[in-house]
This record gives structure tokens, C-alpha cells and sequence, in this order.
């Protein structure tokens, strides 16, 4: 059988040119520096000490000279002569090379790469020698080969002119974005190793998994690499479909469906041989009634493990491949309706109302993101009541844990190629690079059933129609052949199951402007950009991609990336961590139009965090209100890759702000919200459960006092994935005095609340409350009783001790209404801080 030998010990790292770009204490070093591998060249720098963090204050400007620098990795490794089959072959695989490359074993030239996203094999049998063996991998600066492509191609336009990221096939936000940092890697970023094979290996295995009624079909394509000289041997190809199994389901027994595991589910014949000239083969499995695999909410995820052997005639095994997949169905359903054209995911036949977050890559250098900080991130991510994670096109395709965990916890992925808010050259090389990386990302990834969608790019349709392209290109190409041409008939072959999608934002076609809101994805960014949050409900949306609301991190985060004495909203480190264009300008704008002036930088971090999260609570429940015109509603972002303020959730150091609370809330089975229409307030009630709502809703309208001042009562029966509106009557929709009255609307457990203005207005009365403070083995508990109303009570225990955390946020309690909020992560806390601002804040905590 084969065997692969990874090759990530011994490593060095090494400035190469040119020296008199980098700092002494690197270029005088006598000897090179330790490297670890998978990692980057900045990460082994910071561990030798030779840098700063580029995290912290403003030290990222210290450091653009690594990405303007050649870099030389080297290690030596041992291969015994016995090693060294015959007949047979040692290929030097790489997963991941970032990104301009030239590998060389044993002072020999092996081959030169220029593309981050894509992997590769080189047949290096002839260069090894018994002994010890020398391996090299010398990377060109990024910057240095993007501009020379640029020059010979012609500019393009993007949004961080000059930064020359549409002509290189690398992260795009490497070269910085509006939330994060120019930090240009370089370096072996995922596996590398030997791997020897003799007779054959397999090349390619492609699952196409479907299932229609009561059986579930897996149609492999196989493909087969033979050595030269066994061209004249023929190979025998098996496949066995086993399960299923539940990862993670630690339930009662009998409480799922029995696994199967050890039953062979396959059709006759079970393998297929191939002739001495043959290279590939057709292999289909069925498996009669499988359990379907379902996103989270809708059902289980049921995996099945595939495996596919390959044997030589004497029947030894050559070569293996084994992955796990998931028996489900899914289609976008764009079928004109009367409200224009909708863009409504469906699995197994079943519409989906999708609760989705954008992720970005969770660190700036990608290599730190672990299998277990995946699955933190992606907890969170369900907590939060999410179904669905867009990686977003200026990113990475990320690591099979990602996509693995993913499939575990029933989340779907809509993936974008890799292509973000620039016109693309189409011509060579970069052409020839889009086409091999699509190609190896689509049959790496198309067996995860949590994988729904293929998207073509970020914005680049929408930049070209609007964003003033046409002139700047003067005719050159943008990217077009690669979202209309290239990248759907690549899915069309390699992955007809799925669905595929020009761009995002797209209407569905290339005659319509790209980001009209009655047809297919749209975009809102002139919220945050232009106009207030409460400009949401002016849309009426099938499906949005993106929007979004900045907030800083908290406060803790802060303080461990910034030194600012005093800290300040305009303190030199928090201006450095504020990356988008009027970032600061459009927070001020968004808090003013609600909340009073604050009175310090405890203030001002608050109400920004607060209007982050009122802002996308607006949106969504809006979007959700719209239930069934609109299908979906992806909020940007759910992380952030380093501290910075931004339109995460989740800030860079993965603390939850009050913005995930909120999410939590929103994104919940049942939502009951309060919207403004044309005809006066309706009450709306959404049930995204498998199960129908049979409820009685009261809507009080009521002073801020809490005295009742007028009472509605409805019985409300919502339908499974469904929505309910119900107009209010004119004596509890209309105030008597708006400053001074609420609506509060109640079915059940869920609660809903209407202001009749804006805070700045409102006649709040001063917070007043009675806090108790006690331990239990849940964690320390504070229990925070009204004696006013006490608007979005929030607790923020990171200010006392940065290992805290809360339970629980943006609590709204009427006069004698209690709270309890639960703190874990650490037990010595100051008991009177706990219970006093800037700890213990709510809306109306300032004098009236």
C-alpha cells in the first residue's frame, strides 16, 4: 500500500531579498530563523521574538516591509535507501503554498507555483538520494509579482487602490480590508509531505450524492494514476458505502435510527476493473431509504462513511479514500412569482427560511485556526440560532475541519469562489490559475453535504454596473467569463448537485441591475453607509446577503490591543483599529439619530455596541416579518480576524458582543415583533419550528412607568415555517403621549416591545434597581430587580476580569420584573462593580 511521510519538522525561514529592505536585528542574524510547519513567515518571526505583534496598537505599519520581502524556507530530512520503491514513485505533495513559490529538492528545481488556493504533486523519485536529502521552498513577495502582473496586464479597479490583489491568486484581505490588517504572508500554509505509491493511485474520487424517493444514489467517478512501469497492469476498483453514523450524538439508544455501520450498501458489480490502457470508472452505490441529512433545526445529520480501495491483480491494496457524506437534496428555487424573482434555498424539498452569518477567515494568519477554535467559532455560531455560514470571497476556502464540523452540526455553507469587490484580469496567467484552483476546490469540497451553493464573487457584478468600473477599464476585461463561463460549467461537470450562482449580490440575470431587491440576492449597504438603520424597513428583499452594522470589541479585547492612556474613541490605537473609510464618523452618525451625547469613552462603547445591535435587530425582524417573500437574511459578520471595530458579532479575541445576543434572540424558532406599515403597527408572529404555534397574544400599550393604558387580545395559530401578521387596533398602535408610553406584546414565553420615539426623546425615568450578587456551582449569579423600567439591561463582567463571561444580554424589565444573569469563566469578582456602571448599563442609566 502506499505510505505518506509529512515533512514538517526541521524547518527554517530565512530573509532572501532584498536585504536592505529588512530591519537589522533580521538581516544580521547569522543564523536562520526556526519555522513551524503549516505556518506563515510572521507567525515565526513573532516567536523568535524579531517583531512586534502586529495586533497591538498600531504595530501592523512597522511590519509592511515582510510582505515586500523574498523569503527562504528550508528543513533536511533523512530517506533511507530500502525507501525508495521499484518499481514505483515518490511524489512531494504540497496542500498549500502561499503563494509565488520554487521548490527545489536537493539543489534541483522541482517546480515554481503561484497560486495560495490550490494544491499540487511533483514526482521528485529521481532527486532523492539514501541519506540525507535537502528540501527548499523560496517564496517571491506577493506584492513584487501582483504588480508585475499588473504592469503587463493593465490596472484594474478595486477599493484599496493601489493594493494589487485581483493579480495574484492569494487571500484577497491579506492585502488589508475595511475590518482588517495588511499583514502579506508567505509561507507553507497546510500539509506537506512525501508520498510513495507503486502500480497505481488514485487520482481523483468524485461523489455525486442524490436521493429521490426511497433510495439514495452515489454515482463515483474514479480516476487513476499509473506508474510508468506498471502501464500494463491492471487495478481494481472498490467502493462500500457504510453507516449511518452521528458524530457527536452522545443521546439515548433508540433514540435515532440504528447505525448501520458494517452494512455494505452497494450495486452490483462492487468494483470495477481497469485494463492496462483505462484510467477511469463508474462506480454507483445505493442505499435503499436512507436517513436524510438535514440543516440544524430541520432534522438530524446523519453522515455515511465512503470508501473507495484500489487493488492490484494479486488483490494488494494499492490506495484508499475515505470521507463521510450525507444523503440530502438541494435546489434554489428562482421560479418568477408574482412578488419578482425569489431565491429560496430547498433541502429535501423543504423551503428554508435561512438564519445566516458571513465568515471571513477567523485570524489574519489563517494557520493559527485550529480544528478546535473552528468548532468554538461555529458553536457560537448555532447558539445563536444560526443555520447557514457564507464564506465570503476575499477569503480562503477553508480547511476540511471547517466543512467536517459544518456537516456535524447540520449548518449549511454557501461558498464563493474566491474573488471580492475588484475588476479581475481574465487573461494569463491569472486565467489559467482561476480555472485549476476552481477545479481542485470543487472536487475537494463536494462531498460535505452542509456545502448548498457555489457564488461566483463578491459584488464584482454589482461593482461593474455601479461602482464607476467602465470607464477606469476603458474596455478591459473584469472578471465576467470567469462568473458566466468558467466557474459554471466547471460546477455543471464536476458538481452537478448543487447549485451554482453568478455572484452576490445577483437578480438572476445580466438585463436586470444586479442588486434590485424583488429579484434573487441582494446587498444593503447604503444602511451603515448613508442612512440610518431603521432605513431596513423600506425594503422588501427575497433574499439578503449582506448588511450590517460596526460596533468596537469589548472592552477587554481593547485593552489587551491597545495601550491608549487614556483610552478615547479617537485615541491614536483606536483610530489604528478602525479600519473602514468613515468608520468612526458613521458610528457617531448611527448614535446621535437614537441615543443621547455620551458623556465619556464608557459611554460612547456602550451605546456604539447597543446601536449594533438594534440595528441588525431591525433588519432582520423586518426580514423575517416578510416570511415567505423574503427567504433569507445573512448578516455581516459573525467574526472578526484580529481586535478591531468592525461588523462582527463575535470580536478578534472570539468574546461575544451584545450583537450576538441579540442574534440569539432574533434568529430564535419564535419570533414575535412589532412593525411599522403603511396601514399602522402589525403585530407579527413567526414559527420556524417543525411544529405549528397555537398561542394567545396581548399587546398592552402602557406608560414607561408600566401603568396599563390600553389592551389587545388575539388568539394566534401559526402554521410550521410560517408567519402570521395581525394589525393592531388604533387604541393600543396609537400613543397618547410617545414620549411617554411603550407597547408591550407578550404570546407565551416570547415578548415584543414598541417605543413610541426615539431615546433621545423618550421621557425615560432615572434606572433605578435593587442587585444581589450570590454564588452557585453555575457561576456567579447577579439578579438585578426593577424598580423602573430598565431598557436592554446588559452586563459586561470582561471589565473586571477578561476570562469573564455572561449568559445573557439586552434585557428589558418592567417596574418588579427580575433578571438573573449567570458569569462564568472566573469566581473572584468585585461584588459593588458588578452591580454599578460601566459594568451593569441599560439604555435609560443616564439622568433625565
Amino acid at each position: 500500500m502506499n505510505h505518506y511521510r509529512p515533512l514538517h519538522d526541521g524547518w527554517t525561514v530565512a530573509p532572501v531579498a532584498p536585504r536592505d529592505a529588512v530591519p537589522p536585528e533580521v538581516a544580521e542574524r547569522t543564523d536562520p530563523v526556526p519555522a513551524t510547519v503549516p505556518g506563515c513567515v510572521h507567525t515565526d518571526l513573532l516567536a523568535a521574538d524579531l517583531i512586534c505583534d502586529p495586533f497591538l496598537d498600531d504595530n501592523e505599519r512597522d511590519l509592511a516591509w515582510i510582505g515586500r520581502t523574498d523569503w527562504r524556507y528550508e528543513t533536511r530530512f533523512e530517506w533511507p535507501d530500502e525507501e525508495r520503491p521499484a518499481p514505483g514513485q515518490v511524489d512531494l505533495v504540497c496542500e498549500g503554498l502561499d503563494t509565488v513559490a520554487r521548490i527545489e529538492v536537493n539543489g534541483h528545481q522541482v517546480a515554481a507555483t503561484a497560486n495560495m488556493h490550490r494544491r499540487y504533486r511533483f514526482p521528485v523519485t529521481s532527486l532523492l538520494r539514501a541519506g540525507e536529502n535537502q528540501l527548499g521552498v523560496h517564496f517571491t513577495s506577493a506584492y513584487q509579482y501582483a504588480e508585475g502582473v499588473r504592469e503587463e496586464l493593465g490596472d484594474r479597479p478595486g477599493p484599496y487602490h493601489p493594493e494589487p490583489y485581483p493579480f495574484i491568486r492569494k487571500m484577497a484581505c491579506n492585502f488589508g480590508w475595511d475590518w482588517g490588517p495588511n499583514v502579506v504572508t508567505a509561507g507553507i500554509w497546510r500539509q506537506i509531505g512525501l508520498h510513495r505509491w507503486h502500480t497505481a493511485r488514485l487520482d481523483q474520487v468524485r461523489p455525486q450524492v442524490t436521493v429521490a424517493g426511497g433510495e439514495g444514489r452515489v454515482d463515483l467517478q474514479v480516476s487513476v494514476i499509473r506508474a510508468e512501469s506498471a502501464a500494463e497492469e491492471p487495478v481494481t476498483v472498490t467502493a462500500v458505502v457504510r453507516g449511518p453514523v452521528y458524530p457527536g450524538w452522545d443521546g439515548e439508544p433508540g433514540q435515532r435510527p440504528a447505525a448501520l455501520d458494517g452494512q455494505r450498501a452497494e450495486v452490483q458489480p462492487g468494483h470495477v476493473l481497469l485494463g492496462p490502457t483505462q484510467r477511469h470508472a463508474t462506480v454507483t452505490l445505493a442505499v435503499r431509504d436512507p436517513a436524510r441529512w438535514w440543516p440544524r433545526g430541520y432534522g438530524d445529520q446523519p453522515l455515511y462513511e465512503l470508501e473507495v480501495q484500489l487493488h492490484d491483480r494479486h488483490g494488494e491494496e494499492l490506495d484508499r479514500w475515505q470521507r463521510r457524506i450525507g444523503f440530502r437534496s438541494v435546489r434554489l428555487d428562482t421560479t418568477s412569482d408574482a412578488d419578482g424573482t425569489p431565491y429560496t434555498l430547498v433541502v429535501n424539498g423543504v423551503p428554508v427560511f435561512v438564519r445566516g452569518v458571513n465568515w471571513i477567515p477567523d485570524d489574519a494568519f489563517v494557520t493559527r485556526v485550529t480544528r478546535q477554535r473552528y468548532a468554538q467559532r461555529l458553536d457560537q455560531a448555532c447558539e445563536a440560532n444560526l443555520n447557514l455560514l457564507r464564506v465570503w470571497g476575499g477569503g480562503i476556502y477553508e480547511s476540511a475541519d471547517f466543512y467536517e464540523l459544518c456537516d456535524e452540526k447540520g449548518l449549511l455553507v454557501a461558498q464563493d469562489f474566491l474573488f471580492a469587490c475588484a475588476a479581475y484580469p481574465e487573461e494569463s496567467p491569472v486565467a489559467e490559475e482561476v480555472a485549476a484552483e476552481a477545479r481542485d476546490n470543487v472536487l475537494r469540497l463536494a462531498h460535505h453535504p452542509s456545502l448548498v451553493t457555489w457564488t461566483g464573487n463578491n459584488e464584482n457584478i454589482w461593482g461593474w454596473h455601479d461602482w464607476d468600473w467602465q470607464p477606469q477599464l476603458r474596455g478591459r476585461s473584469w472578471g465576467a467569463k470567469y462568473y458566466f463561463e468558467t466557474l459554471p460549467q466547471i460546477v455543471a461537470e464536476l458538481d452537478p448537485t448543487r447549485p451554482y450562482w453568478p455572484g452576490s449580490p445577483y437578480s438572476g440575470t445580466p438585463h436586470r441591475h444586479p442588486n434590485e431587491p424583488g429579484h434573487g440576492s441582494m446587498h444593503i449597504w447604503d444602511v451603515w453607509n448613508d442612512v440610518d438603520y431603521t432605513h431596513y424597513r423600506s425594503y422588501t428583499p427575497r433574499f439578503v446577503a449582506e448588511f450590517g452594522w460596526q460596533a468596537p470589541p469589548a472592552y477587554a479585547t481593547l485593552r489587551r490591543a491597545i495601550s491608549d492612556q487614556p483610552l478615547a474613541s479617537d485615541s491614536p490605537g483606536m483610530r489604528h483599529h478602525q479600519k473602514a473609510r468613515d468608520g468612526d464618523g458613521k458610528l457617531w452618525r448611527g448614535l446621535r439619530a437614537h441615543l443621547p451625547a455620551p458623556r465619556d469613552f464608557d459611554d460612547w462603547h456602550w451605546y456604539t455596541q447597543l446601536t449594533q445591535a438594534r440595528a441588525i435587530t431591525v433588519g432582520v425582524e423586518h426580514f423575517r416579518s416578510l416570511r415567505p417573500v423574503c427567504m433569507g437574511a445573512i448578516v455581516w459578520q459573525l467574526n472578526d480576524c484580529w481586535p478591531v471595530t468592525s461588523w462582527a458579532a463575535i470580536d478578534g479575541d472570539g468574546r461575544r458582543k451584545p450583537l450576538w445576543y441579540a442574534l440569539r434572540r432574533m434568529f430564535a424558532d419564535r419570533l414575535l415583533t412589532i412593525q411599522p406599515r403603511e396601514e399602522g403597527l402589525v403585530l407579527v408572529a413567526v414559527n420556524e419550528s417543525a411544529e405549528p404555534w397555537s398561542t394567545e397574544a396581548v399587546v398592552t400599550r402602557m406608560s414607561l412607568a408600566g401603568e396599563p393604558l390600553a389592551k389587545h387580545e388575539a388568539p394566534v395559530t401559526v402554521a410550521p415555517r410560517s408567519a402570521v401578521t395581525l394589525p393592531l387596533p388604533a387604541p393600543v398602535a396609537s400613543a397618547g403621549e410617545p414620549i411617554r408610553e411603550l407597547l408591550l406584546a407578550t404570546a407565551g414565553e416570547e415578548r415584543a416591545w414598541w417605543f413610541f420615539a426615539e431615546d433621545v426623546d423618550l421621557a425615560y425615568p432615572t434606572a433605578e434597581y435593587d442587585a444581589v450578587v450570590s454564588r452557585s456551582p453555575a457561576g456567579t449569579q447577579v439578579t438585578v430587580t426593577a424598580r423602573t423600567l430598565l431598557r436592554e439591561l446588559t452586563l459586561f463582567p470582561d471589565r473586571l476580569d477578561p476570562a469573564a463571561e455572561v449568559d445573557e444580554a439586552l434585557v428589558t424589565l418592567l417596574p418588579g420584573e427580575s433578571a438573573t444573569f449567570t458569569i462564568t469563566g472566573v469566581t473572584d469578582l468585585d461584588e459593588t462593580a458588578l452591580t454599578e456602571p460601566p459594568v451593569l448599563r441599560c439604555t435609560n442609566d443616564f439622568p433625565s
